[in-house]
């Protein structure tokens, strides 16, 4: 009988580092608005924070390709490991950031720490084509993809609690070593991969490299598709995670309880679409849960919208038992989960076929592609709603806005659907 993925030496090492390292890196970045919020940012706050979100991003713009190179060219292990060694640093440039209340060293931690990632990111994902069989790669992306939203909730939870009231600065700096420490020790029991492309000639011209690794994505149409596939998620995470902060306190009139009871329902409900989309692979390349999940999120975000469309914002501060008495605000947790449940079944097949279909001398390449694109499709869509709403537009009417894109995306995606994609 086979071992389970989460109980093997091929696959568990990798998930603890994935999940420790996307903890950590949304711990900071909570930690770091707390501080600005209510401590240190004064009449600049709200820039501050918007700042802390492009720098953090920034580095895949300019990285990915080089750290695709770099995890094609040599062990994907040994270049984890080292990696995530140099994270314990990073960790020791916030531990200072803390101990000093200094935003300058903070955003310094925060941008190594999107140095990092970028790199890592290739890597993350070109290393589970070396460890597991074809038919496993839908339940392993699944996993990684739900424990990144799961470790993306905790990290956020935790962060937030750890900084109220300006937080203890021995207790984040406590918290930054103890988990870059766990993602450092996990690393270490990935097993090698030997190098992919021996010969590969690494260039150190960023510009020139990106550009011509998104050449050769848009030269492969499944490839291109798969990488757009991708990016349209990122791009609904972002801008519904940004939404939802404020449609749970500002829409509904709920209180801190259930801004958090609202992120953690989003991000278990993702996890689950991702469970299903592997269910229904059942160890096969499959494509069309993605149009479907598409379609899912498109209903769910407009009768959303069109729930609260009509009602006027309220700031009760309820908790989360009042909210969910009234039917508006059940209606609108429910819409959240198939949002969030459409998004997993949209995104597990398209990842699981791209790594399946990336030639395995360049795997890790296609994957910092599709990361470039994905941060250009994350910070297009975090902009354009920052302008939406400066412009007037309230939450229902972008998720209404949202939903009607999700359905066109469908339609799109259905009909070019490559003819290999299934098998």
């Amino acid at each position: 009988m086979p071992t389970p993925l989460m109980l093997s030496r091929r696959f568990a090492p990798l998930f603890w580092c994935q999940f420790f390292s996307a903890f950590s890196d949304n711990f900071l970045k909570t930690a770091l608005v707390f501080l600005i919020l209510f401590k240190l940012g004064g009449p600049n706050a709200e820039a501050l924070i918007s700042f802390a979100g492009a720098i953090f991003i920034a580095p895949y713009f300019f990285l990915s390709a080089l750290g695709g190179q770099v995890a094609d060219r040599f062990d994907k292990a040994q270049v984890a490991r080292r990696l995530k060694f140099a994270e314990i640093g990073v960790a020791a440039v916030a531990v200072a950031g803390f101990l000093l209340h200094a935003i300058d060293v903070l955003f310094i931690a925060l941008f190594l720490f999107g140095v990092i990632g970028a790199l890592f990111g290739p890597i993350k994902y070109g290393i589970l084509p070396d460890h597991l069989e074809r038919a496993e790669l839908p339940g392993g992306n699944a996993l990684v993809e739900g424990a990144t939203f799961i470790a993306i909730l905790l990290g956020t939870i935790v962060g937030g609690l750890a900084a109220k009231g300006g937080g203890d600065p021995a207790w984040l700096s406590l918290l930054m070593i103890v988990f870059a420490l766990l993602c450092w020790s996990s690393s270490l029991f990935i097993p090698a991969t030997g190098q992919a492309a021996p010969s590969l000639a690494i260039s150190w011209n960023i510009a020139a490299s990106t550009a011509g690794l998104l050449r050769h994505l848009w030269s492969e149409p499944r490839l291109w598709w798969g990488a757009m596939v991708t990016s349209w998620f990122w791009l609904v995470g972002i801008v519904v995670l940004s939404l939802l902060p404020p449609l749970a306190s500002n829409v509904l009139g709920g209180d801190e309880e259930v801004v958090t009871a609202f992120l953690a329902l989003f991000s278990v409900a993702v996890a689950a679409g991702a469970g299903l989309a592997a269910w229904l692979a059942a160890g096969r390349i499959v494509l069309w849960p993605t149009p479907i999940g598409a379609v899912m999120i498109g209903l769910c975000a407009l009768d959303l919208g069109w729930a609260n469309y009509s009602t006027a914002g309220t700031a009760t501060m309820s908790d989360i038992g009042t909210v969910l008495a009234s039917w508006r605000g059940l209606r609108s947790l429910l819409d959240l989960a198939g949002i969030a449940i459409g998004g997993g079944l949209f995104i597990v097949p398209a990842f699981a076929a791209v790594q399946a279909w990336a030639g395995a001398d360049r795997r890790a390449r296609v994957v910092a592609a599709v990361n470039v694109l994905n941060a250009a499709f994350m910070v297009s869509g975090s902009l354009g709603v920052a302008l939406a709403q400066k412009q007037g537009a309230t939450i229902p009417g972008l998720f209404i806005a949202l939903g009607g894109a999700n359905l066109a995306v469908s339609f799109l995606a259905a009909r070019s659907i490559p003819a290999r994609g299934q098998d």
